[in-house]
Order: C-alpha cells, then structure tokens, then sequence
C-alpha cells in the first residue's frame, strides 16, 4: 500500500524531472544546428565537474585521513591550491585565443590526468602540492575560458545565452552526481559492523596487490573520468565555429608564428590595460564592492572543506554530507535560478544582493539552533521522506526509529535549503551588477581582475576553516573522533557571522556606491 510519503516522493520526482526536461530542451532547441562539437564540450565538462565534485568534498579528508596533515596544516593546503588556482585563471584566457580550443582541451586533461594520479599513489604533502595541486590548478583554471570562448564560437550571438545557460544546468548536474557518488563510495569501501553501520568509511580495498584507502578510490575512479574526457576531445574538430547566419564553418588554424605574436601583443595590451585601469578611482570603488561580497561567498569554501570534516566527526562515520550538501544545494539551484529569475527581472541587481546575501548569511545559523528542537520530525513524513526516500538511511520507518539517525541532520538540511534560496537570489545578480558597472570597453578587464580581492582574502580563510575544525570539534591524540561536539554549532556561529558582513556592509555602504557609479550604472 503506497503511504503519503510514497504519494510526495513520486510527485516530486515526477515534478522535477518533468521541469527538468523543460528546462534542458527549452535550451536545446535553440542549439539543435550547432555542431556536434558544443554537445561533446558539455559532454566533457559534465564529466569532469562530477570527478571535481567528488574531489573537492575528498581532499579536505584525505589530506588529514592519508597524508597525516593536521587540521590547520590542511586548511592551510587547501588555500594553497586556492591561490594557484586562481592565479592560473588569471593567465589561461589568452590560451585558448592562441592554440585552439581542442588543443587546450587536451593540455587541461593531460594535467588533470597527471594531478589524479599523484592523488591516487602519492601521500608526501610536499609532492602531493607540486605533483597534485599544482597540475589540477592548471588543469580546471583552463576550464571557465575554454567554455567562454567555445560557447561563443559554436553559437550564434543569440544562442550564446541558451548555450551558457544550458551549461549552468550541466554543470549542476554534475556537481549532484559527484555529490551522490562520493557517499556512494565511502559506504561502499567503509568497514561495517553486523548491522551494517560504517566503523571507518576510509578503509579502502585493495587493486591488484595495491591496498588503497576509500578516498584514494574516489581519486581512481576520478582518474577514469578524466581518461573518458581525453577520448571525448579526440572527437572535437579544430577551428570549427557557428556564423550569424547559423551557418558550421571550419576556419584554418592560425600559424604558429602568427599564435606567437598574438601571445606577445596580447600579453602587452593586457599590461597596458591594467595599467591604467589599476590607477582609475571608479576601479577601486568596484574592488571595494567585491571585497564586501567576500564574506558570503566563502561560505562556499567552507561548505567544500569544513563542512566534510564538521559532518563526519558530528554526524559519525559515513555521514551523508555529499548528499546534504553536494546535491541539494545544486539540483535546488537548478530549479531556482531561473524561477527567481523571472519574478525579480524589474529589480535592481545591488537590492537583491542584499537581500540574497541576508538571507543566505542568516540560514547559517539554523545550524545554531538545538538538535533536539527537530528531534520529533524523524517520525514523521519528512523523516521518512529524508532519512529513507532520498537518503536511504534506513529500509523502512521500523528501522529508522529502532537506531534513528543523529538529529542534528535537521537543522543542517534547513540551513543548506535555505541558504540556497538565498545563493539563487545574489549569486547570478552578483555576475550581472559587474557587467552593468563595468566601463564600456574594459568589461574584460574589470571581470579579470575580479578576482583580486578573493585572491587576497585566501590567504586566511583555509587556515580559518582548519581552526574552527581543530577547535570546536577536535579528534582526541589517537586521531579518532571524540564521542560528543557541545560546542560544534560555533563553527556556524563564526562562518555565519563572517557572512553577515556582506549584507551589512551592502546596505550601510549603498548611498556612497550609488554616488560614486551614477555615472556608470546606477545601483
């Protein structure tokens, strides 16, 4: 007999893969006469963000787990890699402008084949960073201009907008499936006891005489990803473009003489452009509105590397925290993004950042409130719903209440929901806002050097991540977990905080933003 949660889960998987197909075909069918090349690109790009998604929740982990890096270390290793990362993205524009897009496609998997496979056989932190993070900074800082200039060359100037939306659809995508995957494989690898609860979800298994640990099982199977995106861009043709008029041409690739040129007058024209952009008032008047976005969106790095060692060590081994945040966050922007979309379109980008940022800095601390305020929904048609249907915790509501899962589950999954309504609200008016302020003329560089103040700012925020790791819910001198976090919600207290500047700083800065760019793009 089918019971009201059954009733629920089917309607709303009916619901959202219906929207689903909506969505994706209400973008492909502005792009069905582009070539075969723009579909084997998303093919390529959704493989690799569901290999990078996996990772990104696994290295924060592995680090501590495999390297014997200690919290703080490890957060001061992830904000390494963030920094060449960013540093890399500042320099991999001009690369696919100069050789091509196939064959930039093929130098980022070859360095992402390289950086997978020291992850998977390397444990050394010195060797991990040149051999591992160095080649995958350069690897994925190549993957947002590649998609900027191959959408743009395989769609007409009005398909371009269906085509980057259709990405951020993929992409999504993606990030869910390596969201699904990297729990999936830590069950699957982890030690279990009679009853089929994970005692160590990194115990691993061995590979032909090699015994390796459940996350370097994620880095293997990752590895195999990348080696099916190498194939997929052996199908990609060079110099392949989509005319105005709808019209697939295969343009001759340029000599490499005339590539080297370009690189050097593109190098010298980008210098000139700085230069004199760097010394402009209304330049810094930008940078100071970025750095006061600064404070939300790292509540994104933290969701990548101390939200997985946070969920383990309150939740236990094997907590579903690619699930809760891996893919929740990304299927509800998916269906989000453009509902939000259409309702605000007479809004100005500057109030719905704040009003984006408020509330996504204030559902952080949902994860403040008391576990046991939610203790009672695990019984009802939401525990069902969550804990059996969507996150197979249990067969049956008999089992999920004879060994309930830990409560704090709740306030987590609220605070993840929320906090995405509020992403879907800020995040793509963030975009938008630089491209309505930017001078005429210097948009790319304005966009290019975007980056600047949360390049600065990384600097603190992965050793922030591994202090609020180490001191709120620390391991006990043997490495393990200790058997109670009192004081855990504090991590959320200081990640929440720190987000609330955005907003605040939004507001109380708005009448000085407003004078200083009414003669660019009022706010």
């Amino acid at each position: 007999m089918m019971t009201l949660a059954d009733s629920i889960t089917f309607a709303l998987v009916l619901g959202a893969g219906l929207a689903l197909a909506a969505i994706v075909w209400s973008y492909a069918k502005g792009l069905r006469k582009s070539p075969r090349d723009l579909w084997l690109l998303f093919g390529y790009k959704f493989v690799e963000y569901s290999a990078y998604a996996a990772m990104n929740l696994s290295v924060i982990l592995w680090l501590t787990a495999d390297c014997g890096l200690g919290d703080v270390v490890a957060g001061s290793f992830i904000s390494g890699w963030s920094i060449c990362l960013s540093i890399m993205g500042m320099f991999a524009g001009a690369l696919v402008d100069t050789i091509g897009i196939r064959k930039t496609m093929i130098i980022s998997v070859s360095f992402l084949i390289i950086a997978r496979l020291a992850l998977v056989f390397l444990t050394n932190p010195v060797l991990v960073f040149i051999l591992a993070f160095m080649p995958l900074a350069v690897g994925f800082a190549i993957v947002a201009p590649l998609i900027s200039v191959a959408i743009k060359r395989y769609t007409t100037k009005e398909g371009a907008a269906l085509g980057f939306g259709l990405f951020y659809v993929i992409m999504n995508i993606g990030y869910a499936v390596g969201g699904v995957f990297f729990d999936w494989i830590r069950e699957f690898y982890g030690s279990k006891d009679a009853a089929g609860r994970i005692l160590n979800e990194n115990a691993g298994t061995v590979v032909l005489g090699h015994h390796f640990s459940t996350y370097q099982m994620i880095f293997l199977f990752g590895l195999g990803a990348t080696c099916i995106s190498l194939v997929i861009t052996l199908f990609v043709r060079d110099g392949v473009e989509m005319t105005d008029g709808g019209e697939v041409v295969i343009r001759p690739g340029k000599p490499q003489g005339s590539s080297i040129a370009a690189i050097r007058k593109g190098a010298s024209d980008t210098w000139k452009m700085i230069a004199t952009t760097i010394v402009e008032r209304f330049f810094w008047v930008y940078m100071g509105l970025l750095s006061l976005t600064l404070f939300v969106r790292f509540v994104f790095f933290h969701f990548h590397y101390t939200f997985p060692k946070y969920g383990i060590r309150v939740l236990g081994e094997g907590a579903k925290i690619g699930s809760i945040y891996g893919v929740l966050n990304p299927v509800l922007v998916v269906f989000l993004v453009p509902i939000v979309a259409s309702l605000t379109k007479k809004t100005s980008s500057y109030k719905m950042m704040i009003w984006g940022s408020a509330i996504s800095s204030l559902a952080c601390f949902i994860a403040v409130m008391p576990a046991s305020w939610f203790v009672n929904l695990t019984g009802s048609v939401w525990g069902e719903l969550i804990f059996i249907k969507w996150l197979r915790m249990a067969p049956d509501m008999a089992s999920l209440m004879a060994a309930p899962p830990p409560s704090e589950y709740w306030p987590l999954i609220f605070f993840i929901a929320i906090f995405t309504i509020g992403e879907a609200i800020w995040s793509p008016r963030l975009m938008q806002f630089t491209a309505e302020i930017a001078p005429r003329g210097k948009e790319g560089t304005y966009i290019a050097l975007s980056i600047l103040p949360f390049f600065v700012a990384k600097f603190f925020v992965g050793p922030m991540s591994g202090l609020l790791v180490k001191i709120y819910t620390p391991l006990d001198k043997a490495g393990n977990a200790l058997a109670s976090y009192p004081d855990h919600q504090m991590v959320w207290v200081w990640i929440g905080g720190m987000a609330l500047l955005s907003p605040i700083g939004l507001l109380v800065f708005r009448n000085w933003f407003h004078k200083n760019t009414a003669h660019h793009e009022s706010p």
